[in-house]
Parts: C-alpha cells; structure tokens; sequence
C-alpha cells in the first residue's frame, strides 16, 4: 500500500517521537511503502527553520534514517482541496496512485475521496497498527 504522509506528521513525529503521528509514520515506513513529495522536504525545513531554528540537523538525521520514496510535487492549480498550500501535496498523492494521506490538517480531513482515502494518524493506528 502506497502511504504519504503530510507535514504535520513530519513536524511531529520529528520534534515528539513518541506521539501518534510518530508511531503511525513509523509503522507506515516498516509495513507499507512510504512516500513524501519534495513539497514536504521543503516545508518542514522552512517550518523547522522559523520554530525549531536550532533542530535542523536533527532534520537531516531524520530524513537519513527513515525509508521512504521522494517524488516531485504536483504543483499544478487544482479546485479539490481549500488549502492552495495543499495542492501540490493532494496532486501529487493523486498522480503518484496513493492509496492512503495521513494528516491532521482539516482540509485534507474534509476530502471525501475514495483514493487517495484521507487518515489522521490516529485513525490509520486503529486501522493498521494491530493488523501487522
């Protein structure tokens, strides 16, 4: 199953590694394939950079330890999705085939697409953690 996982996750996994989108990034790395667009990459460095100023080496340690595919962000204007800083994200999930986003972002939480079916990361921990 092809699985992208929103910033948010990225964001919270790296700064809280014991909370839920950690666990559900986690599990998505060990059990599915995990894919970030290169959108994501930037965005959590520029999030990182204007919070967390002093993390961003652990961003690089982060990125080298977790297994995933990066591919190019859709940047392509689409009406699907309310956030245009979520379209490229929404794009690239659909030209990619992506079976699952996980996110806490409300307007990826408001999509009722049948693929790529929205999760938070708790929802995805519910459906998927016990599975494995």
């Amino acid at each position: 199953m092809k699985i992208l996982t929103d910033t948010n996750i990225l964001i919270s996994a790296l700064f809280y590694p014991n909370s839920k989108p950690a666990r559900a990034l986690y599990h998505v790395a060990e059990n599915h394939e995990l894919i970030l667009c290169d959108h994501n990459i930037t965005e959590l460095r520029r999030i990182a950079k204007d919070k967390f100023s002093n993390k961003q080496a652990d961003i690089d340690l982060f990125l080298t330890e977790l297994t995933y595919e990066l591919v190019p962000a859709i940047e392509a204007p689409q009406k699907l999705i309310d956030d245009p800083k979520d379209a490229p994200i929404l794009n690239t999930a659909i030209v990619a085939e992506i079976d699952i986003i996980i996110s806490g972002d409300k307007h990826f939480k408001s999509l009722n697409l049948e693929r790529p079916k929205t999760m938070s990361a708790d929802d995805y921990l519910k459906r998927f953690e016990d599975d494995e």
